[in-house]
Order: structure tokens, then sequence, then C-alpha cells
């Protein structure tokens, strides 16, 4: 038979004194005697006691954990992004509860509402990309459970988010572009209804006109970011009369595809078309020919300062204002 786990009320009963008096010498209470104390705590070791966290959440009204979701942690961005979240979590003795959307908006959804039942203390979320419905965030105000989104933040007020200025990082690019002779530029974006599609459209169209080049809308071509959906993309803009010679992509898994498509058709990178894409993964360091360049978005400080943010709520009594950090992105040449 399992051996139930030791009670306050048992070591009470070994020590011929009252259940209080053990708690209070469990929790080093000053008014309990460094003696009775000892003694306490020496009883508890040898029944293998163990506090009754459930009691411990409901008195504290706290549970120590927080959800964190994201769309997939395979990417390297979302694994340097939970690493740093987990280490912030930590300093704090907290328990980080993970959850993957795979961008299913459902799914999403399902994950939300599994924290809430389990109580977590707050929740960090960067949004798939399907994600439209943001209902959840009532849901979550009423349950008094702080949220803050980083990177893939929603587009709506009052709510707290860390993210990067993508603007930064693509006026850069196509200076970069412009400064080696190319006019063509275009840009493989992702799903249209993303913010982060959106910022990074009006960021290109910006650019050239910073460089006083020409806005076609024929070079800006959406992808579904699947791999079948990035070869289409290429491939519309390789099929035009004048096709582009240098062309900005959603981010280096889409650049990945995309070299592969060209180097079938008989094209060479960084000499028939030259690429540069958003996140500046560390896999370009074992490429013998990368892209000219990629955008660095610094996950592991969004996710240091989205944590810190989580943290100050989760502490606070009082109302704070929502607040919003940005981040602006740097373009790394290789």
């Amino acid at each position: 038979m399992k051996k139930k786990p030791a009670t306050i009320k048992e070591i009470a009963r070994r020590l011929k004194i009252s259940p209080s008096t053990v708690s209070r010498a469990l929790n080093d209470h000053p008014s309990i005697g460094l003696v009775t104390t000892m003694r306490v705590k020496k009883v508890a070791e040898e029944l293998n006691y163990e506090p009754n966290q459930t009691a411990i959440f409901f008195k504290q009204r706290r549970t120590f954990t927080i959800g964190v979701i994201l769309p997939s942690l395979s990417e390297p961005f979302f694994s340097s992004a939970i690493s740093e979240i987990e280490k912030v979590a930590g300093e704090h003795d907290y328990t980080v509860l993970m959850g993957q959307s795979h961008d299913d908006a459902a799914r999403e959804l399902k994950i939300l509402q599994t924290f809430k039942k389990h109580r977590v203390d707050g929740i960090l979320m960067s949004l798939g990309k399907n994600t439209e419905d943001l209902s959840f965030v009532e849901m979550l105000n009423d349950a008094e459970i702080p949220i803050v989104f980083f990177d893939c933040v929603p587009k709506i007020e009052g709510v707290n988010k860390v993210y990067s200025d993508l603007a930064t990082g693509m006026r850069e690019a196509i200076q970069a572009f412009a400064s080696i002779g190319h006019q063509n530029i275009a840009l493989i974006n992702g799903p249209a209804n993303l913010l982060a599609s959106q910022e990074r459209a009006a960021a290109y169209k910006n650019g050239l006109e910073s460089e006083r080049l020409v806005y076609n809308e024929r070079y800006v071509i959406h992808t579904d970011l699947t791999e079948q959906g990035n070869v289409e993309a290429i491939d519309k803009l390789l099929t035009l009369p004048q096709r582009p010679s240098a062309i900005v992509s959603f981010n280096d898994f889409v650049t990945l595809d995309v070299i592969k498509y060209v180097r079938q058709k008989g094209l060479v990178q960084k000499k028939d078309v030259f690429f540069i894409s958003y996140a500046n993964y560390p896999l370009w360091k074992y490429m013998e020919n990368p892209p000219m360049g990629s955008i660095e978005q610094y996950p592991d400080q969004q996710a240091r300062k989205a944590a810190e943010i989580l943290f100050n709520r989760i502490g606070s009594d009082d109302q704070v204002e929502p607040e919003t950090v940005v981040f602006e992105s740097k373009l790394v040449l290789k």
C-alpha cells in the first residue's frame, strides 16, 4: 500500500503540540522559538512531509505559474524567447506552463481556457497567424489574469505588448539593395491579415520611396508561410516579364524555401537574385552561401521585457496603464 503523505496534524500529534504551532514553525514564524522550530522541521523531514500546495495557493491567491502560448517551439525565434522567459520566471520562483498553437486559432483558445481553468497567475502570448477573434482578452480581464503579448501582437489598444519595429530593418534592407544598384526590389510577405505583414508592406513602400524607387504592386506577393505557399510566391515573381533582382522575404524560413527553388531553376543566389529576410536565425552561419542579410528582431530581449511587464502586473494590486514597448529591428549583413 502506498503511504499517504504526512499532515500537519500528524506532526502535531507526534510532538504533542497544536497544529497551528506546527504551521507557524514550518513557516519560520517569529512567535515560535528556535528549539520548537527545529524539532518540528526534524519530524517533518522524518515523515517526508510536503506542504499542501493547494492550500498555500488558496491562502496566497497565487499558483506561482505562468502560461506561455507560442505558435511553434521548433522555430529558433521562439526557442530563444522561451529560454529567456524561463530565466525571468526562475528569478521570481515561478514555473512556466507551455502551449503551442501551431497557428490554429481553435487550439490557441483551448490552451487559453485551460490556463484560465488552472488559474495561472499570468499569460505571455505571441498570436498565431490565423487568430482574428480577440474576445479572449475580455475573458482573461474578467478572470483577473494579466496577459502580455509579444512579437506577433494584436492591433488593439488597452493591452500590454512588446514587439519589434519592422520598419527600421526594412529601410536598411532596401538601402543595402539600392546601394549596390538594385532597382527592382520585391517583397514576399506573410498572410495579409497579420499585423506583422501589414507593417512590412507599409515599411517596404516607404523604403522604396526613400530611395526614390518605383513601387510596383506586382512585386508584392503574399504567402501562407507553408513550403508550397513560399514556392508559389517566388515562382510568381520569377515569371514576371521583368523579374526582380532583389527580394525581401517575410522571414528566414521563407527564404530557405525560395533559395532552394531558385537553385532548382538554375539561378545563382547573390548573382541572379539577392535575398534579405527577417529573423536572423543562427542557421545562416552553417550555410556556404547565405542570403545577403537578415533582419534581427531580438526575440530574447522582447521575451524578457514582456516577462518583466507580466511579473510587475502580477506583483501589483494597483491598476496600471497598459505598456507598449518597441525594439528597433536591425539589418545584419552576411
